[in-house]
């Protein structure tokens, strides 16, 4: 498989691509439009939680050190939080609770431990999260409640425990189970990403993957355009289920469950080790839960809480959508080819063959790793996903 291994730089040179200059200009921009809008001061309190320049130096990474760009950057932040009623969401807990149970068993993400430099440390399912429980708007609204809660609750306490500000996380991203078909929740992971990349930049230290089948190359090349140039290179791809390298920043029982021992680990089930993560019987969810559940009951008091989902505005750049369409067009075709120039080649040699020895009708068996059934699932997948795209775009303009 293609190595998409890159080492992350270090969190001093990491800071060393935010100059002071541009740290001071950002600053004077946002206290005087935070004096002209009032009504931004208490969201972005929520942003911040009193890691002010960390907060800043965050907004300047994700513009590379762009006083101008950053601000706006902020500034489009704090009203999409404002017209979102972003700083209520943890008042707003998914109901019934069997509801949200089949989004956390679809939906898989968990806080397993925490680094030992502090950082909080989240294990993503990647491969077995079928997103087929709910609708888009409560999946989307269960991943805004997870960074809120995140960045409101766990990096505080983090931050208090260390004495020291802890702004970022760890992310584990298994892979198990991967499949082509993952490609149908592109539109999905897009909301996802883009709602991250604009609201929460540079929230993840490092991306760890895990697990990883062979077939999450061609995944990647479609995924891959789904993330910033600063995200690509936070990504270490690691052998197996990444066991001895994760143990070098982490202790044993922070590892998440899929890691706790040798060989491709399960995203659903622990076993004999540490415990799953994803379950919301887990500690992490449990507290997640009922901390939400609080909140609703003090606000209920104001205004009663309703069923259904917490509905969100998320862009959906066009460019994107582009770039995706392009990327699958470029596999689809790649695939034609080969299963095209194969035939012509086959039968050019067969021709060839003839003339020495007479061609014998029936199959002539070979062992081969990539049973044309593969390709052919491959290319009705990208062809089924272009198309949607297409109807998408098309519907879009």
């Amino acid at each position: 498989m293609t190595c998409f291994c890159c080492i992350s730089t270090s969190d001093s040179t990491k800071m060393g691509l935010v100059s002071q200059d541009a740290l001071n200009q950002l600053q004077a921009l946002m206290d005087q439009v935070l004096v002209e809008e009032g009504s931004l001061q208490r969201t972005f309190q929520n942003v911040h939680q009193g890691c002010v320049t960390e907060t800043l130096k965050r907004f300047l990474k994700a513009r590379e050190s762009n006083a101008a760009k950053a601000y706006k950057m902020i500034v489009d932040c704090l009203n999409w939080r404002v017209q979102n009623e972003i700083d209520n969401i943890l008042s707003k807990p998914i109901i019934p609770t069997d509801l949200y149970r089949g989004i956390r068993d679809s939906q898989l993400i968990g806080l397993s431990g925490y680094s030992t430099k502090g950082l909080p440390v989240f294990a993503i399912g990647v491969g077995l999260s079928t997103f087929d429980k709910a609708s888009v708007h409560y999946y989307v609204q269960s991943h805004i409640q997870i960074n809120e809660y995140r960045d409101r609750v766990i990096l505080p306490n983090a931050s208090k425990k260390h004495g020291k500000p802890i702004t970022t996380c760890v992310k584990v991203l298994d892979m198990t189970g991967l499949k082509l078909s993952a490609l149908n929740q592109i539109k999905l992971l897009t909301i996802i990403s883009s709602i991250d990349d604009l609201n929460y930049p540079e929230k993840t230290d490092t991306y760890y993957i895990v697990n990883a089948p062979y077939i999450f190359s061609a995944c990647w090349k479609v995924v891959k355009p789904l993330l910033q140039e600063r995200t690509r290179r936070k990504v270490q791809v690691l052998p197996g289920c990444g066991r001895d390298e994760l143990l070098k920043i982490m202790d044993y029982a922070s590892l998440p469950h899929f890691c706790n021992k040798e060989g491709s680990g399960s995203s659903r089930h622990s076993q004999n080790g540490n415990e799953n993560c994803y379950s919301l019987d887990h500690p992490f969810h449990q507290e997640l839960y009922n901390y939400m559940k609080e909140k609703s009951r003090i606000s209920e008091a104001v205004e009663p809480i309703k069923q259904g989902s917490f509905h969100v505005d998320f862009p959906e750049p066009l460019t994107e959508k582009a770039e995706i369409v392009k990327n699958l067009e470029f596999e689809l075709h790649k695939f034609k080819i080969s299963n095209g120039n194969g035939v012509k080649i086959m039968k050019e040699k067969s021709r060839i063959s003839e003339a020495v020895d007479p061609i014998k009708q029936g199959s002539f068996p070979v062992d081969f790793p990539e049973p044309p059934a593969e390709k052919e699932e491959i290319v009705k997948i990208l062809g089924s996903e272009l198309h949607k795209f297409k109807i998408s775009n098309g519907n879009g303009v």
